[in-house]
């Protein structure tokens, strides 16, 4: 395409609304994220997810992440399912590969106004991961999988809350 081109298009897409950076309603620049609930009978899942969520608003820049008595916006989250599943097994039927599934509830809302900027039921990423071998490997394999999902679900999260709008 030429300049042209591409310098017209992006005043069509400017004057039909479009907005290739999301439009969070403009007051709102920074954003709390309280330790999410944790529904699951998984320990910690919580503190692990909301330090994910945390660090994506932060990589990501658009929202300074603050304390809720200072934010402009305050996200709320809570897990409401943790499932591991079988996925695939060796011959002797033990089991090789699993998929780690998280699913939350998710709720952001403008501290001035207050009224809900968007809600999300049921938000789910998911994680596979492998093992060989003894239930320690296992474990510790599960935990790192968590970690990835959580930084997957991070991302999700900060997507929904930025680029919807």
């Amino acid at each position: 395409m030429t300049r042209r081109a591409l310098a017209l298009m992006a005043v069509a897409l400017a004057g039909c609304g479009y907005s290739l950076r999301g439009n969070l309603p403009g007051h709102i620049r920074s954003v709390a994220v309280p330790v999410f609930t944790n529904r699951t009978s998984e320990p910690a899942v919580e503190n692990i997810l909301t330090q994910a969520v945390v660090q994506a608003f932060s990589t990501n820049g658009r929202l300074r992440v603050v304390k809720p008595d200072q934010a402009d916006a305050i996200l709320e989250g809570e897990v409401v399912d943790y499932q591991i599943l079988a996925l695939a097994f060796d011959p002797r039927a033990n089991i090789q590969q699993y998929r780690l599934v998280v699913t939350m509830n998710l709720r952001m809302r403008d501290v001035r106004s207050n009224t809900l900027l968007f809600e999300q039921p049921r938000f789910q990423e998911k994680s596979d991961f492998r093992v060989f071998g003894a239930v320690s490997q296992t474990i510790s394999r599960e935990e790192t999988a968590l970690q990835a999902a959580a930084v997957d679900i991070g991302r999700a999260i900060v997507s929904l809350a930025i680029d919807r709008f």
